[in-house]
């Protein structure tokens, strides 16, 4: 099962593409006129001094993730791509774009416990049962269970684009375990650093409490309302392509980064090794894949996760964010119907709208995808992070043909181009 986007050429139109600081008669947006005046005073080479800094210190921090590459035999470590051209968004935009997220994790959120509940939706054909029960993130082992508060989904990395008139998009909802919240910290502290000026001159929305926000939030999961909780962060390690982010989330909230071996089931519940002793745990905020949280649950051989963690879970004893299974609704394919799921869910109008989107069960989308594939951004839709992409503008014909036929082999492959 596959995506597909579609792609601009490569050339820079201004009638065609949404600058963020210049209108299309090159006038500077009045949002952007602060930042313009003073990045139009700094020469190329003061520029590139900054640019060379900020890459320094990410490598010096270990602010990296790494490439897998199946071509290659050694993964390759990058520094985070950064653009110290801040983009600016005006605070009546923000407001709209942040009404739009929380609606659709709402959304979200609904057909996740619907899912493996009454499974309303498929039952009133908005989705097909097919789409669910093959779905690599179902898990059977979820049916049923009620999870704490509800919330399936604490966390979510919602990806958005623009178009060529401004307006956004959603281009993916990432739900498992989202990477990013260090990003935007270290992000905002290398500007203040480097640019200080613009923070002083410019009104920028801070972000100080955002960890506190999600750190009540994690609190809130506790089983039985516990007022002080102990919360841990599960991580594979660190030889982990986040591992940066495990270790800065753990330290600037204040709860535990652990690995599965610092964990330990017993009398259906999970305890903390630590040297007072066994201390029970609370809420594990997990940064480890469905697969690997549990090997007596899921994969057997996994040295990840915490044997017995799942009947904990299904005893109520702890609670697991983002919930197991909530992948199911970070499909790709599934993705295409998470404007119905508004509408339906919520009996709303989605404010923020998907990149249109194709199934390609479908013959006539089908159709028009092997004719404009030229044009379109495929993608596996059980994965993430950029793997198993073929950017159809800049792959050759022979590519993009072996592609496609690959993704249209399986029998239940389904592919969703998207227009970008």
């Amino acid at each position: 099962m596959s995506t597909a986007k579609k792609s601009h050429s490569h050339y820079y139109d201004p009638q065609a593409f949404y600058d963020e600081m210049f209108e299309r008669d090159f006038s500077v947006r009045s949002h952007y006129e602060n930042v313009h005046r003073l990045f139009g005073r700094m020469k190329t080479a003061e520029l590139a001094v900054k640019q060379h800094a900020i890459n320094q210190r990410m490598m010096e921090e270990g602010i990296t993730f790494t490439l897998y590459n199946g071509d290659q035999n050694e993964p390759l470590e990058r520094t985070i791509p950064f653009d110290f051209i801040p983009r600016v968004i005006p605070r009546h935009e923000w407001d709209g774009v942040e009404r739009g997220i929380k609606q659709r994790v709402r959304a979200l959120n609904a057909f996740v416990h619907d899912v493996y509940h009454d499974q309303r939706i498929v039952k009133d054909g908005l989705i097909p049962r097919r789409m669910i029960v093959s779905n690599t993130y179902f898990r059977p082992e979820m049916a049923g269970l009620e999870v704490p508060g509800g919330t399936y989904i604490t966390a979510s990395g919602i990806d958005l684009i623009r178009d060529e008139k401004g307006r956004y998009f959603v281009l993916e909802d990432n739900l498992r375990s989202p990477s990013g919240f260090s990003y935007l910290f270290k992000g905002r502290t290398l500007m203040n650093e480097l640019f200080h000026e613009l923070y002083l001159s410019s009104s920028v929305q801070s972000i100080d409490r955002s960890l506190n926000c999600f750190l009540s939030s994690l609190r809130s999961l506790a089983p039985n309302g516990k007022r002080d909780p102990l919360i841990v962060l599960l991580t594979p390690g660190a030889f982990n392509s986040a591992y940066y982010e495990h270790t800065f989330l753990a330290q600037q909230m204040g709860i535990h980064l652990v690995e599965g071996r610092d964990l330990v089931y017993k009398d259906h519940k999970i305890y903390l090794r630590d040297l007072r002793g066994l201390r029970q745990v609370d809420v594990i905020y997990r940064r480890v894949d469905d697969d690997f949280l549990d090997p007596l649950a899921f994969q057997p051989d996994s040295m990840l996760g915490i044997p017995g963690l799942m009947n904990a879970y299904r005893a109520g004893n702890v609670a697991i964010a983002n919930a197991p299974g909530t992948g199911v609704a970070d499909d790709k394919a599934i993705y295409a119907y998470v404007p119905d799921m508004i509408r339906y869910y919520l009996g709303e109008e989605p404010i923020l709208h998907n990149v249109p989107t194709y199934i390609l069960t479908r013959k006539e989308e089908r159709d028009y995808v092997l004719e404009h594939l030229h044009q379109l951004v495929v993608k596996e839709t059980s994965l993430s992070g950029g793997y198993g992409m073929l950017i159809g503008p800049s792959a050759t014909q022979k590519r993009r043909s072996t592609r496609l036929r690959k993704r249209l082999s399986g029998s239940r492959s389904a592919i969703s181009p998207k227009r970008r």
